[in-house]
C-alpha cells in the first residue's frame, strides 16, 4: 500500500469526509424518494378511482418497452461516469455524443416495432402509447451526463429538487388528462412531461456541463466499461418486467392491471430504500474499492441498516395486504391482494440484491452482475409461465418470490464470497431484523382479530406489529460498527527495525 504523501489527507480524515458526503447525499436521497413515493401513493389512489384496471394494463404494455429501452439507452455510460476513476472531464464530451446517438437509434427501433410488440401482448391499441413513451428515451439520453455529474458529486440535494419538481408536474398532467377521459394516454403524457422537466433541471443544476464532442479512443474505453453494466441493467430490468409480459399474454390486460397495482404497492417501500441508497452506494463503494476491509465493513453496515428499515414495512404490508388494498384503492382492486402478499416478500429480498448489485458494479464486476441476472431470468421465465397458468396473478407472485429466494440469493452469496464477505457475517447482520419481523408478523396477525373495520385493522394491527418489531430491533442502536465515528487523535506508528 502506498504511503500517504505530504499533501494527502490522513486516511481517517478522508474516510470521515467520504462518510459525511455519503451521509449527506443519502439523507437528501431518502427525503426526495420518500416524498416522491408518498406523492405516488396519493396520486395512485386518485387514479385508481379515475381509471380502470384495463387502462393500467394497456399502459403497462407500453411501460415495459420504455423501461427496457431506458436501461440501455445510455449503454451503461451514466453509471460508468459515476465510478470513473480519474477526472471525468476528459471523457464527458464523448460520453454526451455516444449516449445521445444511442438514444436516437433506440427510439427509431421502438417506433417501428411498436405495433408488433403491442399485438404480441394482446393489446394492439397500445402501439401509439409505446411510441409516445419511447420518446422518453431520447429525453433521458440528452440529460444522462448532467445526471451522472450530480450523482458523482453526491449532490442529491439538487437531484431531490429536480425529482420533486418533475414528479409534481407529471402527476398534475396525468390527473388532469385522466379527469378529461384520456385513460391510459394520461399516464403516458404525464411520464413524458415529467421526464422532460426532470432532465432540464438536472442540466441546470449540474456542477459541470459538457458540449458534444468525440474521441475514438475515449469512446472505446467508455463503451468497453459500459456495455457489461448496460447488459446487467437490461437483464435486471427484464427480471422485474418479464412478469408483466407473461401475465398480460396469458390472462389479459384486466388481470395485468390488477397485478401491476399489486406490484407497484409492493415496490413502494422497496423503491424508497433501494433508489435512495442506489444514488450514493455505487459512488461510495467505488471510493473504497482499493480498501477491501473498509469496503466489506461498509457493505455489512449498509445491509444491516437497510434491512432494519425495510423488514417492518414489508412484513406489515404482507400481513395487512387485504384490508390495505381495499381501503386504499377500493373493492374493485381487492383481487390484487392475492399477489401482493408474495410480491412484498420478493421486495424484501430485492433490497439485499440491489445493494449487492451496486457493490459489484462499484468494484468493476459488472460481468458477474450480468451473469447473476441472466441466471435469474433463465429460472424466472418458466416459473412465471407455470405459476400464472396455474394460479393467475397469485401464482405469478409465488413464482417470483420462490425464484429469488431459492436461486438468486444462493448465487449472490457465492459472488460476495469472492470479495471476502462471509455468509456468517451477513447472517449476523440481518439476524435481529429478521427475528423482529417474525415477531411483528405474529403480533399483527393477532391484532387483525381484535377489530373488524379495515381502517381500524390497519391502525391497530400495524401499530402493535411495529411496536413489537422496535422492541426486538432497538438494541441495534448500541452496536458501534453501525455508527461512523469521528477519528480520535492520531497515534504515532511504531516502526520495527528491518
Amino acid at each position: 500500500m502506498a504511503a500517504e504523501g505530504p499533501g494527502d489527507p490522513p486516511a481517517d480524515d478522508a474516510n470521515l469526509q467520504l462518510g459525511r458526503a455519503v451521509g449527506r447525499g443519502l439523507r437528501w436521497s431518502l427525503f426526495s424518494t420518500a416524498l416522491a413515493r408518498l406523492g405516488a401513493l396519493v396520486s395512485g389512489i386518485v387514479l385508481a378511482r379515475l381509471l380502470e384496471p384495463t387502462d393500467y394494463g394497456l399502459y403497462t404494455v407500453a411501460f415495459v418497452a420504455l423501461v427496457l429501452l431506458a436501461n440501455i439507452n445510455d449503454i451503461g455510460l451514466e453509471t460508468t461516469l459515476v465510478r470513473w476513476p480519474v477526472d471525468v472531464a476528459t471523457v464527458a464530451r464523448t460520453a454526451t455524443t455516444v449516449i445521445f446517438g444511442a438514444s436516437v437509434l433506440l427510439f427509431g427501433a421502438a417506433f417501428f416495432a411498436a405495433p408488433f410488440l403491442a399485438r404480441s401482448l394482446r393489446a394492439p391499441e397500445a402501439a401509439g402509447i409505446i411510441r409516445l413513451l419511447a420518446f422518453c428515451v431520447v429525453v433521458n439520453g440528452a440529460f444522462a451526463v448532467p445526471s451522472a455529474m450530480l450523482t458523482r458529486s453526491f449532490r442529491q440535494d439538487k437531484r431531490a429538487a429536480a425529482d420533486v419538481a418533475g414528479f409534481v408536474l407529471s402527476t398534475a398532467v396525468t390527473i388532469a388528462l385522466a379527469v378529461a377521459g384520456y385513460g391510459a394516454w394520461s399516464l403516458a403524457w404525464g411520464r413524458l412531461v415529467g421526464n422532460l422537466a426532470n432532465g432540464l433541471l438536472h442540466l441546470a443544476l449540474a456542477p459541470a456541463r459538457y458540449r458534444p464532442g468525440f474521441d475514438a479512443g475515449d469512446a472505446r474505453k467508455l463503451v468497453s466499461a459500459g456495455l457489461p453494466i448496460a447488459g446487467a441493467l437490461l437483464t435486471a430490468t427484464a427480471v422485474y418486467n418479464i412478469d408483466y409480459v407473461i401475465v398480460g399474454r396469458y390472462i389479459g390486460p384486466a388481470a395485468l392491471g390488477l397485478y401491476v397495482m399489486a406490484f407497484n404497492l409492493s415496490s413502494w417501500p422497496v423503491s424508497m430504500f433501494t433508489e435512495s441508497v442506489g444514488r450514493v452506494s455505487v459512488a461510495g463503494f467505488a471510493r473504497l474499492q482499493l480498501d477491501l476491509p473498509s469496503l466489506r465493513a461498509a457493505f455489512t453496515r449498509s445491509l444491516t441498516l437497510l434491512m432494519a428499515a425495510a423488514v417492518p414495512v414489508c412484513v406489515l404490508v404482507a400481513v395487512l395486504a387485504g384490508p390495505l388494498v381495499r381501503f386504499v384503492y377500493g373493492d374493485r382492486w381487492s383481487p390484487a391482494a392475492q399477489a401482493l402478499r408474495f410480491l412484498i416478500v420478493l421486495g424484501l429480498i430485492r433490497v439485499a440484491i440491489h445493494l449487492a448489485y451496486d457493490l459489484l458494479v462499484a468494484v468493476g464486476r459488472g460481468r458477474a452482475a450480468l451473469g447473476l441476472h441472466l441466471l435469474w431470468l433463465a429460472a424466472l421465465v418458466p416459473a412465471l409461465a407455470v405459476g400464472t397458468r396455474a394460479g393467475g396473478i397469485r401464482g405469478a407472485g409465488i413464482a417470483h418470490m420462490a425464484v429469488a429466494a431459492t436461486v438468486v440469493l444462493p448465487a449472490l452469496l457465492v459472488l460476495l464470497r469472492g470479495l471476502g464477505i462471509r455468509v456468517t457475517d451477513l447472517a449476523r447482520s440481518v439476524a435481529r431484523p429478521v427475528a423482529g419481523g417474525l415477531v411483528a408478523a405474529a403480533v399483527a396477525l393477532g391484532g387483525l382479530r381484535l377489530v373488524t373495520p379495515e381502517l381500524a385493522q390497519l391502525a391497530v394491527a400495524g401499530t402493535l406489529g411495529l411496536g413489537a418489531y422496535l422492541l426486538v430491533v432497538a438494541p441495534l442502536r448500541h452496536r458501534p460498527e453501525l455508527r461512523l465515528r469521528r477519528p480520535g487523535p492520531r497515534q504515532p506508528v511504531a516502526v520495527e527495525p528491518a
